[in-house]
């Protein structure tokens, strides 16, 4: 079988000036990270999927991400794919004091166990020291400095709130949250009474906030939920094509209210097909 030091070697063979391939000789950052965030989605969809046959394949795809961005940085002299390795594995040793007090990878495991909240805990401590070294003005650090702009718009908003919770700017529970939404969806329609299409904008955004907020507290990724929601609107859309095709009735030609009682008969379907297994 071929070995990462293989696949090192490949990385380097396509970006030779002279002899490698045209299309990755002429990459940059920049124009990988579209491929980067969709392998990445591509390894979410084959989990919740559970085609396990695939997973191994996308792993490859994303893993071969990290070795693009290393040999451009290779070429550049900032760092090579083995520097890569060795900070990612001193961080998590440094952020898991609780497996490796001594900061020795291989020393005995005979240390006591903490619990999840103690560990989550010392792991959010540990981040903020990490962001004070980092900073040239410690002073100045907010606990919302390197949640990544460029992640999902429901995962940093779930990112954002979580950060603010931690100096108790939260909701005591998830019932006040609900309330939240309802004045949020309360200020929607207003916005829509005024027909002030950039209050309208406003207003949603803050509504769709609130929901992620609720999902926090319920303990739902709202990604993953909304992914789902997507997955199941999908196949319910899916099925309504498929009863037309099968009457040979176009889907232009139908009302609101024949593709409204197809779409009731998918859930129904669902819902036993669930009730079964």
């Amino acid at each position: 079988m071929y070995s990462l030091e293989d696949l090192l070697h490949l990385m380097s063979r396509l970006r030779d000036p002279q002899y490698g391939c045209p299309w990755d000789i002429k990459q940059t950052y920049a124009t990988i990270v579209p491929h980067t965030l969709e392998e990445a989605y591509e390894v979410a969809d084959a989990i919740e999927r559970g085609d396990f046959d695939h997973l191994q394949g996308e792993l490859g795809d994303l893993l071969f991400q990290v070795v693009y961005y290393s040999q451009l940085a290779r070429e550049e002299g900032r760092f090579e794919f083995a520097g890569v390795i060795d900070s990612i594995t001193r961080k998590l040793i440094r952020r898991h004091p609780h497996v490796f007090p001594t900061g020795d990878l291989y020393a005995p495991l005979d240390i006591p166990q903490l619990s999840e909240e103690q560990v989550k805990e010392r792991w959010e401590q540990i981040k903020a020291e990490e962001r004070a070294e980092k900073s040239d003005a410690p002073e100045q650090l907010s606990l919302l400095d390197d949640v990544p702009t460029a992640l999902p718009s429901l995962s940093r908003a779930a990112k954002l709130q979580k950060r603010a919770s931690q100096v108790g700017f939260d909701w005591p529970s998830a019932l006040p949250v609900v309330d939240n939404v309802r004045e949020e969806l309360d200020e929607v329609l207003e916005a829509m009474a005024d027909n002030d299409a950039v209050a309208i904008a406003d207003e949603v955004g803050d509504l769709l906030f609130a929901a992620v907020n609720l999902a926090r507290h319920l303990k739902v990724d709202p990604e993953t939920a909304l992914r789902g929601a997507n997955a199941k609107f999908e196949r319910r859309f899916r099925f309504i094509e498929q009863a037309l095709r099968d009457a040979h009735q176009p889907i232009e030609d139908c009302t609101l209210e024949e593709l409204d009682a197809l779409w009731g008969e998918a859930k129904r379907q669902e819902k036993n097909v669930s009730s079964c297994g």
